[in-house]
């Protein structure tokens, strides 16, 4: 539970110097999976430090092969030792393999952009997308892409299918960043699509990342049962307004599917 004396408390809490030298290494290391994030100064904004304490840390990484630095454009890129986490983890469970077919299928059928979305804490991140043939594309998100949980149709997909105690866990980081970032929509907005979604087991989202562009999302779940990611179509409004429960329909097949890989008598 959070403190009693209300979100503000606890965002500053975030924001001060208590926060641990290993939530500031994550941090930095989160920041550095959007591929537009790669400066010094973006990697501390992104990151919510101060430039010498991100250059400190960023330093640290590099040394341990976790984080790697250009040496002619001084960028700097998630090493070695990240991509063996990572195939270490898919080798286990390649969700983008498992999504990639579904994500071809429905950008061929429907024309629009799919997009495969993770849970990260309090965000949700791009894992794949693909784009349909409608000349009108929503590609306003790249692989790495971050947003907090319930900021496009994939991602309020996931903050819908979270426990309740979860979903207060991360509202009061999702709210700060909807203040800053998000202006076209509110918490109390959020909390009205989120139950929206959670009664119709799809989630919808018109004009709140980009102005007459939307989505249409399902979670997918994991073995635990738990959402471990998201299917989601993005295009212009009335593309997905007038045809919700098409879309609904199809993605969820497609995410049923997924997870028939390991429920295979599902």
């Amino acid at each position: 539970m959070f403190p009693q004396t209300g979100s503000a408390t606890f965002m500053l809490k975030q924001n001060s110097t208590a926060v641990s030298a290993t939530q500031k290494t994550c941090r930095v290391l989160a920041s550095l999976s959007d591929q537009r994030v790669h400066r010094l100064t973006d990697i501390a904004q992104s990151a919510s430090l101060d430039i010498s304490t991100a250059r400190r840390i960023l330093k640290e990484l590099e040394a341990e092969g976790f984080v790697e630095r250009d040496p002619v454009n001084k960028h700097y890129m998630l090493g070695p030792q990240v991509y063996a986490m990572h195939h270490a983890m898919v080798d286990r469970l390649d969700l983008r393999g498992l999504a990639r077919p579904a994500l071809i299928r429905l950008a061929r059928h429907f024309g629009d952009t799919v997009i495969l979305s993770l849970p990260m804490g309090w965000e949700s991140v791009c894992l794949d997308l693909c784009f349909g043939d409608y000349p009108i594309r929503a590609n306003y998100l790249q692989v790495g892409s971050r947003r907090p949980l319930g900021v496009g149709a994939g991602s309020l997909a996931l903050l819908s299918a979270l426990d309740e105690i979860e979903v207060q866990a991360v509202l009061p980081m999702v709210q700060q960043r909807l203040a800053i970032k998000y202006p076209r929509i509110s918490l109390p907005a959020l909390n009205v699509a989120r139950q929206r979604a959670h009664d119709l087991g799809h989630a919808m989202l018109l004009d709140v990342v980009v102005e007459k562009m939307g989505g249409l999302g399902v979670a997918v779940r994991g073995p635990s049962g738990r959402p471990i990611a998201a299917l989601s179509i993005a295009a212009l409004n009335e593309r997905i307004e007038s045809r919700e429960q098409e879309l609904a329909q199809a993605l969820s097949q497609e995410a049923r599917e997924i997870e028939r890989s390991w429920w295979p008598h599902a």
